[in-house]
Formats: C-alpha cells, structure tokens, sequence
C-alpha cells in the first residue's frame, strides 16, 4: 500500500475535539482528497473535502450507517474514546471504557473492512502509553487501552495476507481535556497528530507521538516484546482454518 495521506480518503472519529480535531486538519494539509470526520453531534467545516457524519461507535445503527455513506476508504483512524477517573470499584465504569475504547474500534473496523481490504488501507488505533504501563489513577481507561492494544497486535497479524497495515499510535499526555487534571508535560494535539501520520507514512506499526517516549519509540522494534509479537503473528499461517 501507498502509506501516503495525498489523494486519499480517510475516516476519523471523535473528529469534533483533541487529537481527533488535529488529525482532520493535519490529513487535509497533506492532501487527503475526502475526510470524514465522525462525531456524535455533527460538526461543520470550511473545506468542501470534510464530510461530516453523526457517528458514535457504540451505535451498530450508526456505524452500519456511516459505512453505507462512505464509498471508499484508505485510512480509518479510531481516535474516539474515554477516560474517566475511577478506583476499579465500580464494574459499570469498566464497562463503559471497554464499551467505547474497546468494543467501538472493533465494530468500526468490522463495518469498514470491506472497504479498506479493497483499498489495501489502513487503520489506526489511538490508544495510549497506559496501554503497556498502566496509569493507577485511570485504571479502567487503561485496561481498556491495554485491550485495545491486544486487538490492534492481532488484527495485524490476522489482516496482512489482505494487505491491510494497522497501526497502534501509543499516544502520551496531550493538551486535550481527557488529561487537563494531570499535572505532567503535555505536547499539543496538534504535534500528536503530526507524528501519528507521520508514522503511517513511514510505516511505523508503533508510534509515540511524544518527546519523552522516544526512548522507547527507538528501542520498541527491536525489543523483546515485539520480537515475541513477530514470532506469534507467525503461527497465523501455520494455523488451521476456523469450521
């Protein structure tokens, strides 16, 4: 696949704020032909290339919609989710991280695989840091970010013979409102979203659009964490077909 934003179509959600709003304007500036940018409520641009769409990603009816609306695509980028302070006390706030951070980006990518197969595409999970060191003081987030993490490693695995590349952008503490009570270093959605498709265009299956991570952004592909993600995606071959 062509990893290049020019010219082709791309589908974010959680489009109207944060990252999401970022990733919009930084695929227009590289030239994406159509955007479409998803959200609950319905947002409007200026350039005539942004396609609104009502989507919230834990409605099948919306997402079934949103799919049939759009004919083609060649990047979807789940950004939409949560994160919410809790204790693990409370199993229904559990339940509403994995609902969103979990449970959407699958049905997302389920509903527009057709599409992106055809294309050969693209997709981007935007998770976290907290997905592979958890955050204690939003754990619920975390363990659903972690999950996410699980399900991007094994869709890649599961959709390369299709052609379809799928990266994880392990975000770190961004200016959004999800992380104004953290009292840490934040870089602005905007540098965010310029690294995350700066590492589609290059290919990145990891991204860490960050400052302090770039330790491990320079030490991930060769670690022992992804030399074990290579060697299990390898048995995907090997495996007998599902009945």
């Amino acid at each position: 696949m062509n990893t290049m934003i020019t010219g082709k179509t791309v589908l974010v959600t959680g489009a109207n704020r944060g990252i999401g709003h970022a990733l919009v304007e930084e695929a227009l500036n590289r030239g994406a032909q159509r955007v479409y940018a998803g959200a609950r409520q319905l947002i409007t641009h200026a350039d005539a290339r942004v396609t609104p769409l009502i989507l919230d990603i834990t409605s099948d009816d919306q997402i079934r919609a949103a799919a049939e609306h759009v004919g083609s695509l060649d990047l979807l980028i789940n950004n939409a989710g949560i994160g919410l302070y809790d204790d693990l006390s409370d199993r229904a706030a559990l339940d509403q991280h994995l609902a969103v951070n979990l449970f959407g980006p699958y049905a997302m990518i389920q509903a527009f695989l057709p599409q992106l197969t055809t294309r050969r595409g693209a997709i981007v999970n935007v998770l976290s840091i907290a997905a592979i060191a958890a955050l204690p003081v939003i754990p619920a987030y975390s363990v659903s970010k972690a999950a996410a993490f699980s399900l991007t490693q094994s869709l890649r695995a599961l959709l390369a013979g299709d052609g379809v590349r799928v990266h994880a952008a392990l975000v770190g503490p961004t200016d959004t409102e999800m992380s104004r009570g953290l009292e840490v270093p934040k870089v602005t959605p905007q540098y965010a979203a310029q690294l995350i498709l700066d590492g589609v265009e290059t290919g990145q299956e990891e991204i860490f659009p960050h400052p302090t991570l770039a330790a491990i952004a320079a030490n991930w592909p060769t670690s022992d964490i992804k030399g074990l993600e290579r060697q299990f995606a390898s048995l995907v071959a090997a495996a007998p077909a599902a009945v």
